[in-house]
């Protein structure tokens, strides 16, 4: 922009010393070209000199080093946290017992060392045959001396089969007494219904009866 500026003032100068005088050819000065152009030109870069120490000087940035890349660490595979497995769910034993009909009814009456056999009907509604082996046990209650009955054979699916135990009754206490039995495996897991046996000792002896069975 100074550069033209400083043209544009040179030639106009010129221009005004041509033209002063009008026809008056004393009056008009004479103006040597080379002397004009060593002006222009000096006063051109004197100019420069001028622009230049006017700007300020830029300061370059220095050139940034790239960080060098670290390699990611190798995790131990020791380090890393189990991976918890889901717990598996029991499945459920396919053995199964229900009550069919019973003989020597609830509350029957016994002399204290009465003995008498109480026989359970039984059917195997499970999806499993019972091996034998398998253990009709006492669980609770009273035995009344009943011991464990352990079948002879295998019981089919659907099957039903007459478990008994011989008892004799108490002679040490009276009233009612309740003996509860339950089919189990050979190795001792219990399944099925939980029957029992209630005497009432105290009474006259006892008539074994069946009762109606209740399985079609």
């Amino acid at each position: 922009m100074f550069r033209n500026k400083l043209m544009t003032i040179l030639i106009a100068g010129i221009l005004v010393l041509t033209a002063c005088g009008g026809s008056d050819a004393n009056l008009t000065p004479t103006v040597d070209p080379n002397a004009l152009s060593t002006q222009v030109v000096e006063t051109f870069a004197a100019g420069l000199t001028q622009t230049a120490v006017a700007q300020p000087t830029i300061q370059l940035f220095p050139t940034l080093t790239p960080s060098p890349t670290f390699a990611p660490f190798a995790t131990s595979a020791a380090t890393l946290p189990p991976i918890s497995q889901a717990t598996i769910a029991p499945t459920k034993s396919c053995y199964s017992m229900a009550f069919v009909s019973e003989t020597i009814p609830d509350k029957t009456p016994m002399t204290p060392g009465q003995t008498f056999t109480k026989t359970w009907k039984v059917v195997n509604n499970g999806s499993c045959a019972w091996d034998a082996g398998f253990k009709f046990a006492f669980t609770g209650g009273d035995a009344m001396s009943g011991v464990t009955y352990t079948l002879p054979s295998a019981v089919a699916v659907n099957a039903i089969v007459e478990l008994s135990i011989a008892m004799t009754a108490p002679t040490t206490k009276t009233g009612d007494i309740r003996g509860n039995w339950r089919m189990s495996t050979a190795g001792g897991q219990f399944f099925g219904d939980e029957v029992y046996v209630i005497v009432t000792v105290g009474g006259s002896a006892a008539t074994a009866t069946a009762t109606k069975a209740s399985y079609p």
